[in-house]
């Protein structure tokens, strides 16, 4: 009898032990993954903003028997998506604070073997020079019952959730270079171009190196035509004067349309040009830049099998129909690629 007395004595001490042990534990936390991606910030903000994308990216989201739809609005402030699984215990994520482009704050209910655990997740997006830096982080202060349950457990919350959060951002990335590489190409066939008169300046370049050339030559030109009150009635153009696809150099003016002859001075860098009305074979490329040199190829050979003959006194440009700086996501850039034919 007596040792059962001592055996129960000291198992209270045990347990009071114990319990002074878990209540004076920290029970703060904070789980963090980090990560620069080669992407606008504005892309990355939306992809995560728009709670119905987490499905494609989102680490529980691949779960077997896990089911995640999002609730009412799917993005903005009280946006929410939830969760019922097999393996895991359910759970929801609601959009609590929306700062467009770099931060997103969202509260995290998740049920657990003891009860609702609650936290704070925040994300971040920060431009770098090599992209943007995304950051994930979830912190809450855990209740006795939650440090009790992950003291007894072979997996503390750190090592539940941080392997969770680095796939996520991994697939995160992948996720949006994937969009940002898809383009199509279209050879729409053999139209009539109107021409007109544009304001250009004119330089050489490697071929490879036109579009980022093109980009401050345009910016050069509407500046002179701001300046010196002459309309833009058009989307900027790239006429390739002289252009050696072998050696891969060119000579290309960069102009921006106007609707009549304009007369500048003499010395003047920025001149007034006139593109003749022509017959022309028309391709359209969706897509980034870096596809133009497929789409061009692909238009010389619909050239070649449909028995047409390129003009060779005529120069072959292109309409950047799409402003890169509006549209963040190269997937939405639309060029167009006009080749005289006679």
């Amino acid at each position: 009898m007596k040792i059962l007395k001592y055996l129960l004595f000291l198992l209270l001490i045990v347990i009071i032990a114990g319990s002074i042990y878990i209540a004076t534990k920290d029970g703060t936390y904070k789980i963090e993954s980090s990560k620069v991606i080669n992407a606008p910030a504005p892309m990355l903000f939306g992809e995560v903003a728009d709670l119905s994308n987490w499905k494609n990216w989102d680490a529980w989201s691949s779960i077997e028997g896990i089911d995640m739809d999002v609730i009412g609005e799917k993005t903005g402030e009280n946006a929410a998506i939830n969760w019922q699984a097999e393996e895991i215990r359910d759970g929801r994520i609601v959009t609590t604070s929306v700062i467009p482009y770099s931060r997103l704050q969202q509260a995290l209910l998740m049920q657990t073997i003891i009860g609702e655990a609650e936290g704070l997740i925040t994300w971040s997006f920060v431009p770098e020079d090599d992209g943007t830096r995304v950051t994930w982080t979830l912190e809450g202060e855990q209740s006795f019952k939650e440090k009790l349950a992950f003291t007894i457990q072979e997996q503390n919350l750190a090592e539940v959730f941080q392997p969770v959060f680095e796939e996520s951002i991994e697939d995160l990335e992948q996720n949006v270079i994937r969009k940002m590489e898809a383009y199509s190409i279209s050879v729409d066939g053999v139209t009539e171009h109107g021409g007109g008169y544009y304001m250009y300046t004119t330089t050489a370049a490697r071929l490879g190196e036109v579009n980022t050339r093109a980009a401050s030559m345009v910016e050069q030109v509407r500046l002179y035509m701001e300046q010196n009150n002459i309309s833009i009635s058009g989307p900027p153009l790239i006429i390739y004067n002289q252009r050696d696809d072998r050696s891969g150099t060119t000579i290309f003016s960069t102009g921006v349309p106007t609707p009549s002859q304009v007369i500048t001075p003499a010395g003047s860098e920025i001149l007034n040009g006139y593109l003749e009305p022509q017959k022309v074979v028309k391709t359209t490329l969706k897509g980034h830049h870096k596809n133009t040199a497929e789409a061009w190829e692909r238009t010389y050979r619909y050239i070649e099998e449909n028995g047409l003959l390129v003009d060779p006194l005529g120069q072959p440009f292109e309409v950047l129909i799409t402003d890169p700086v509006e549209f963040e996501n190269p997937a939405q850039w639309v060029t167009e690629i006009y080749i005289p034919v006679e």
